[in-house]
């Protein structure tokens, strides 16, 4: 009896933690993400064109983790979660922000080789990203060379 117990205890166990796990998804570059911002610093991902590198200020990389967005027509303690997209997109932005600043407050205009990853997976794509999300939050990090471009 004492064995069927721990059994049952165990596969209760598995089936609730399955759900659990971090999933790492390829996604398409939101519009505004290749924009530049009120700051005026622009990202460039992967090998996009940009304009010549005056000065190279060197690389930085922003990992950022997000709780996963619930639901509007829900309230607060509702288990109903959005999408991975739009995880994945909030946890972007984030990170872009804080690159922006960091790039802002460094004097430069712009990040080039821009990259994504989450953990060991890295993407230098200019049209998709890689987040990795799990039911409670979203997590990337992105890294690139603050530059200032010649802007003329």
């Amino acid at each position: 009896m004492k064995l069927k117990g721990q059994w049952a205890s165990m596969l209760i166990a598995t089936t609730l933690l399955a759900g659990c796990g971090t999933v790492v998804r390829s996604m398409p570059f939101p519009a505004e993400a290749q924009q530049p911002d009120a700051s005026g610093v622009k990202v460039y991902f992967g090998s996009q064109e940009h304009p010549a590198v005056k000065t190279n200020f060197g690389k930085h990389d922003v990992s950022v983790r997000v709780a996963r967005a619930r639901d509007e027509k829900h309230d607060a303690h509702s288990d109903r979660v959005k999408d991975e997209k739009t995880t994945c997109e909030l946890a972007l932005d984030d990170a872009l922000r804080r690159l922006r600043a960091y790039a802002k407050s460094h004097g430069a205009n712009g990040v080039v080789n821009a990259t994504t990853r989450f953990h060991d997976i890295r993407t230098d794509s200019t049209t998709t990203f890689t987040c990795g999300v799990s039911p409670g939050a979203g997590a990337i990090a992105v890294s690139g060379d603050v530059v200032l471009l010649d802007t003329q």
